[in-house]
């Protein structure tokens, strides 16, 4: 007999724990009738957190559904039933409204997505997918936050337009790695031109700066460079004059280019960025924190490792790609909460899918597949069809 509820199904009594069964369940007996009763209880929640801890152990892993389905003793088949409902939980960081001292961002590609990512030195604390780095994005990002003191950053155009309206008080460390890698990618590694070499050594000592002495050095240096060699910067080449191939960027009917644009681009931005001081906040001695001089905690820490995760399960769908990369940056934030409290019953119960009715045409059938007088295909009556 199966009890239901707190009363006897037989007389309506009171029911009182009578020991356990062999199986271990619990024992009831009527204080009225006498009857005994067992209570044999579904526990699907507890189902549930062990199918999703099993899941994210082979999500945020690198074993395949195999290897995870052997573990648990169930076939592949078995495992991909089980944990199918785990894919509709989309975790959130929530925002908590403080303030932090710095926050590095950057963003990476997944797929036809790109993910942007913000971090503080003790977890990741926001992501927003996107299409592309654009303003819009970024804004959707940091108005999540109040204005940090700092903000860590590769230079993005979209991230540099969004910073200045959202974050105008905040100071800007640019990734000095990245600089790097944009002065690389227009000068090359091995220049030829003696400004391309000088300019390419002063990028690579940006990295090895570690006091204020040292920062006003390069600085110095900096200025150097460019009034010894401004005049071969920004030469410039007329279309009257120029006797060979006209480069493939140079616009039609442009009358006339800089010589030596990439040299320029690359001096430029080097510039600039002293210009702002953006180069050497880290060495700020205001600042009662240590600030870090590159993006390397979101680089190393959480790009990286991103794309390991994405390499171990490649071949997911890009819906579920997404899903990995929020299930791995969640449980990098701060304070993430146990996965299992995150189930709702929309999650493992979703609704049905409304039936949309199609009314079917009123009218004559204008195309089928039916026999028709016309084409000569149906049965006729009389002399026509008999044969002799």
């Amino acid at each position: 007999m199966l009890a239901s509820s707190g009363e006897c199904d037989l007389c309506g009594g009171r029911l009182k724990k009578f020991g356990r069964t062999a199986a271990g369940t619990q024992r009831l007996r009527c204080t009225d009738c006498g009857a005994t009763s067992s209570i044999k209880r579904r526990r699907g929640d507890v189902a549930r957190r062990h199918e999703l801890e099993a899941f994210l152990t082979w999500l945020t892993g690198k074993h395949t559904q195999e290897e995870a389905a052997k573990k648990a003793g169930i076939s592949g088949r078995s495992f991909r039933r089980r944990t199918a409902w785990c894919w509709n939980i989309r975790p959130r960081i929530p925002v908590t409204g403080e303030i932090y001292d710095q926050i590095q961002l950057d963003g990476i590609y997944i797929g036809s997505w790109c993910c942007l990512i913000a971090i503080s030195p003790t977890g990741v604390i926001g992501y927003q997918w996107c299409d592309t780095e654009k303003r819009a994005a970024w804004e959707e990002l940091l108005k999540r936050f109040p204005a940090p003191a700092v903000v860590i950053n590769d230079g993005g155009a979209g991230l540099l337009s969004a910073r200045k309206y959202l974050w105008p008080k905040t100071r800007v460390q640019r990734c000095l790695v990245h600089l790097q890698r944009t002065v690389r990618r227009h000068i090359t590694t091995r220049p030829r031109t003696i400004p391309g070499k000088e300019l390419r050594q002063l990028s690579l000592a940006l990295t090895k700066i570690n006091t204020t002495e040292q920062a006003a050095s390069w600085l110095a240096a900096l200025a150097d460079f460019h009034q010894r060699h401004r005049g071969f910067i920004f030469a410039r080449t007329r279309r009257d004059d120029h006797a060979g191939p006209v480069p493939g960027w140079v616009r039609p009917g442009q009358k006339s280019w800089f010589t030596h644009d990439r040299l320029r681009k690359a001096y430029v931005l080097l510039e600039r960025c002293a210009k702002h001081g953006e180069l050497f906040t880290y060495l700020d001695g205001d600042l009662d924190f240590e600030i870090a001089s590159t993006t390397n905690q979101i680089e190393g820490g959480i790009n990286a490792q991103i794309r390991l995760l994405l390499r171990h399960h490649r071949g997911l769908p890009e819906e579920h790609m997404r899903r990995a990369v929020e299930w791995f940056l969640y449980l990098r934030s701060e304070d993430p909460q146990a996965p299992h409290q995150l189930i709702e019953e929309h999650h493992y119960q979703p609704k049905p899918k409304p039936q949309v009715l199609r009314e079917e045409p009123l009218g004559p059938q204008l195309d089928g597949h039916a026999a028709t007088a016309e084409e000569g295909l149906w049965g006729r009556s009389g002399w026509g069809g008999r044969s002799h």
